[in-house]
């Protein structure tokens, strides 16, 4: 069997120190390799005339020409996936949301200082983001070498049991997406009515990027979509959206539910974490909890899904392998017969309105 050519990647960035952090966190892993770095878009271009990457990792914030400007450039010419790799600040995630739409494929936030825990931290996590970019072109799904340890959502929160199951009469749905899944959520989140059930979102993204995101959905959904913020309610009409960088997990009050938001180690490499948002459903809303996968590399939700079917959720969903960008996540999940339904993306939404009301 051919060995598999690794993904030739080109980094834009004007930080020779982040250039250099970029390159040695990509270098760890054998199926990636780093074929040039550039401290600008016009040097970048010159290099790319020679040898044409399969992921571009792009800073927006670049002397003489803007990583925006360039990444226009670059879709309406040869597009190829690309990963912004940015410090965002509040201005900054309406800047790098702007570069979702205008077609990247994923977005990760460089450390401003910390740069050790970020390399010991995020290091496979940005290998895998770039894997995913490159596969996200092919729609096809590229093995993760596994990484020990791998923590599951027992740091998080107790797997849940009959004993700790609690049921009510109020429907909730909880939604999981990664790479792909900003345009994904936006779909399902705008055919959702005005009276549509409380709906919990874990998105992977960085920290400052969620609100953005959020307020960019509020302005074109008939439902109320925020931020999640610790002790907010889980109410029909409104989507909250766990945070960047924390975890994001169900709890019930009376016959009431609300969110945590909290700290934690990663979860599937991830913080936050699919699998702790699913099982927390498992383990407080049980046969009342309507569960969706979506577009994402990665296994993360896989499990919790199952652990939401055991729980006798009311309906699990997948995205469908045509209309995701990576099949990843819904996959494992549908591996797992963890899946009630597998449908493409257009139809999801009216399913979970038809499953809460029966």
């Amino acid at each position: 069997m051919l060995k598999k050519p690794p993904v030739k990647v080109v980094i834009v960035d004007d930080s020779a120190l982040m250039r250099q952090t970029l390159k040695t966190v990509l270098s760890t892993d054998p199926e990636v390799e780093v074929i040039a770095t550039a401290p600008d878009p016009l040097i970048a271009a010159k290099k790319m005339e020679k040898e044409m990457p399969d992921v571009l990792m792009l800073d927006i914030e670049m002397p003489r020409m803007d990583g925006l400007t360039f990444l226009q450039k670059i879709m309406s010419e040869h597009p190829i996936p690309v990963v912004i790799c940015s410090a965002l600040s509040e201005e900054g995630s309406e800047v790098s949301l702007k570069a979702m739409e205008y077609g990247a494929v994923d977005i990760i936030q460089k450390p401003r200082e910390r740069t050790k825990e970020f390399l010991e931290e995020y290091s496979v996590r940005i290998c895998d983001i770039v894997k995913a970019a490159a596969e996200s072109r092919a729609k096809k799904v590229i093995k993760i070498r596994e990484v020990e340890p791998k923590l599951t959502a027992d740091v998080v929160l107790a797997k849940p049991t009959r004993n700790t199951m609690i049921q009510t009469t109020e429907k909730i749905v909880v939604v999981g997406a990664s790479t792909g899944g900003t345009e994904a959520l936006r779909e399902f989140l705008e055919a959702m009515p005005w009276n549509a059930p409380g709906i919990v979102i874990v998105q992977h993204m960085p920290e400052h990027f969620t609100k953005a995101f959020a307020k960019r959905l509020d302005g074109l959904c008939k439902i109320t979509v925020k931020e999640a913020e610790n002790n907010d309610s889980v109410i029909p009409s409104r989507a909250l959206i766990a945070p960047g960088n924390k975890h994001t997990l169900i709890r019930r009050s009376g016959t009431k539910y609300y969110v945590e938001v909290t700290d934690g180690p990663l979860v599937c490499r991830h913080r936050p974490s699919v699998d702790v948002l699913f099982r927390s459903a498992a383990r407080y809303a049980g046969r009342n909890a309507i569960g969706v996968i979506m577009t994402g590399m990665g296994d993360d939700g896989a499990r919790g899904m199952l652990e939401m079917k055991e729980a006798g959720a009311a309906m699990n969903i997948a995205q469908d392998e045509t209309t995701s960008v990576v099949f990843g996540m819904p996959n494992e999940a549908i591996k797992r017969g963890a899946v009630d339904k597998i449908l493409p993306l257009g139809e999801i939404a009216k399913a979970v309105i038809d499953a809460v009301s029966k």
